[in-house]
């Protein structure tokens, strides 16, 4: 199954969700009709998901997470999870969300204007599902008439809306404050732990110096002591080591292999392969 990433994949062919874009926020609806619908999905910014109708259900790392109607959850960026839609049968299958993708530069914004102090942390915050009351709600509602409207927006109006919504969780529930808060300070976490925990994603290094809590350049210089090679021939080789690994031993086709150790090229994964094991991934059953 290809990894769907998002924001950015959801306004594109099979999946044409409504998005709304700021520089800074990305507001999604999804509204359909789901049996159950399964999907990975990789977080390209901070995700504040509100379940409207159905059920999402997420599988985060060895934990599964389910969201209902009325209920949000926030997850950090960099990840990849596992995602379910149930829709309501009571309603004809109906599901409906918002989803709210977040970058670094606004909830920095935000959390200037509120004169929050960002501090470092040990350990991040837990991440947890809550529920929403009436007054998030009709904020939600209010928002819909965007979706239709959208060259009509003013970018300013836009924006105070997305700091109304802020302002909003900050106050209500000190918890989720301190997810935010926790989203922008960066802590230091073992290399080896990012690493095992990501290298089947299509991460980017960038990205895995920002979830190990040090600059690209630190970042590198401690993979380097701790591996003795560069942190691309590490993933190659772990990535293809994997693909051998489920060549052999399941009935995945090459493409899902390919997929699933975190390429998004067949082709390019196949000269990948033939290089280094010296066979094509399609000829690996038979030289097993």
């Amino acid at each position: 199954m290809k990894v769907v990433k998002i924001p950015g994949d959801l306004p594109k062919a099979p999946h044409y969700e409504s998005i709304l874009e700021l520089q800074d926020v990305s507001i999604v609806e999804s509204c359909t009709q789901a049996h159950t619908t399964k999907k990975i999905l990789f977080l390209q910014d901070h995700l504040l998901l509100f379940v409207l109708e159905g059920i999402f259900r997420i599988k985060l790392g060895g934990e599964f997470l389910e969201v209902n109607k009325n209920e949000m959850i926030l997850l950090p960026k960099y990840r990849s999870i596992e995602a379910w839609k149930y829709g309501n049968p009571d309603k004809n299958y109906a599901y409906e969300s918002m989803m709210f993708f977040i970058k670094d530069e606004f909830l920095l914004e935000f959390l200037k204007q509120e004169d929050v102090r960002i501090f470092k942390s040990r350990e991040p915050a837990p991440i947890f599902v809550r529920p929403f009351k009436e007054r998030l709600l009709k904020y939600l509602e209010s928002l819909k008439p965007y979706f239709r409207d959208k060259e009509e927006i003013n970018v300013n109006l836009y924006r105070l809306k997305m700091m109304e919504l802020l302002y909003d969780l900050s106050q209500t529930d000190k918890s989720l404050l301190l997810q935010l808060i926790q989203l922008k300070a960066r802590h230091q976490t073992a290399i080896p732990r990012v690493m095992e925990e990501n290298y089947l994603n299509p991460i980017s290094l960038s990205e895995l110096a920002y979830l190990s809590g040090r600059s690209l350049s630190s970042f590198r210089r401690d993979f380097e002591h701790i591996y003795q090679m560069s942190p691309g021939k590490w993933i190659q080789e772990k990535r293809l080591n994997k693909a051998k690994e489920l060549l052999s031993a399941t009935e995945m086709t090459v493409a899902d292999v390919c997929y699933t150790v975190g390429y998004e090229n067949i082709s390019h994964f196949s000269r990948l392969f033939k290089g280094y094991w010296g066979y094509n991934p399609s000829e690996s059953r038979a030289s097993t």
